[in-house]
């Protein structure tokens, strides 16, 4: 009899291992890939798709503060992040490298009432970063003091709203998770588009007439090289409070590649 349950055990094993693994595997998110389990790496598939590597996980190589040479000590290489561990030593940073057209894919995990941002087509012609370059606001949306929430492009594009809450949509996971953020900067006329966590915040035509129109009500209307540049530095925030990013990858685009990506 002993040997009768212990074969049956045993013979079950297989099929409870099975079941375990088919179980794990239904809590991959639909498009994880083998990068997720080893951050700041491309895949075969995306090297062969264009796509770079903007931070390598280990150091500051491609990255350097505005309009000065270097790193400040705010910022940090932290258990393969790069990382704004202290806003009031750091400053923002920008990509050696110079961009037009392109689609940016990072993740983000931002501390309790954190602020901060993703800015591109970033010029040398300002005194600030986003005196040149447009911003795609990164924030605690519970606790975060400015009202301009996370994937809105400041002051100049935002979400629509959601019927469940009557307010802008909002697909931000709480502090202390990573965020992602897809962000496709196509050539005009064709549309660009901000996505949070996989889900469409709003599209727009980069400097077409909606686009110079939202400018001219804006902050910026008075600031004459912003949003002038069809190409730039990108730039993280790293003056509003704590951050962290990882995964930041960029693939250049050419016109027929954003009309393909459009909707």
């Amino acid at each position: 009899m002993k040997r009768t349950i212990l074969t049956v055990t045993l013979g079950l094993f297989p099929v409870a291992l099975l079941g375990v693994v088919l179980a794990w595997a239904d809590t991959v998110p639909q498009g994880a890939s083998a990068q997720q389990a080893i951050p700041n790496h491309l895949t075969p598939a995306e090297k062969q798709a264009g796509w770079q590597l903007l931070f390598d996980g280990r150091s500051f190589h491609g990255w350097h503060n505005y309009k000065q040479e270097g790193v400040r000590s705010g910022w940090q290489i932290k258990d393969g992040t790069l990382a704004c561990v202290d806003p009031h030593q750091a400053g923002d940073i920008v990509t050696t490298g110079r961009y037009d057209w392109f689609e940016l894919s990072l993740e983000y995990n931002i501390s309790p009432a954190g602020n901060s941002g993703i800015m591109f087509h970033v010029t040398n012609d300002g005194s600030a970063m986003w005196n040149t370059g447009p911003e795609i606001q990164l924030e605690d949306n519970q606790k975060a003091a400015d009202p301009i929430r996370c994937g809105w492009m400041y002051q100049l594009y935002q979400p629509p709203i959601d019927p469940k809450t009557r307010k802008p949509l909002d697909a931000t996971k709480p502090v202390g998770e990573w965020n992602h953020i897809r962000f496709l900067l196509a050539p005009p006329p064709e549309k660009s588009e901000v996505d949070v966590n996989g889900v469409k915040y709003y599209d727009f035509v980069y400097n077409s007439p909606d686009f110079k129109a939202r400018v001219a009500k804006s902050k910026f209307k008075d600031m004459p090289h912003f949003a002038k540049s069809d190409t730039g530095f990108i730039g993280l925030q790293g003056d509003h409070g704590s951050v962290s990013f990882r995964n930041i990858k960029l693939r250049p685009l050419h016109a027929q590649e954003s009309s393909a990506s459009s909707p």
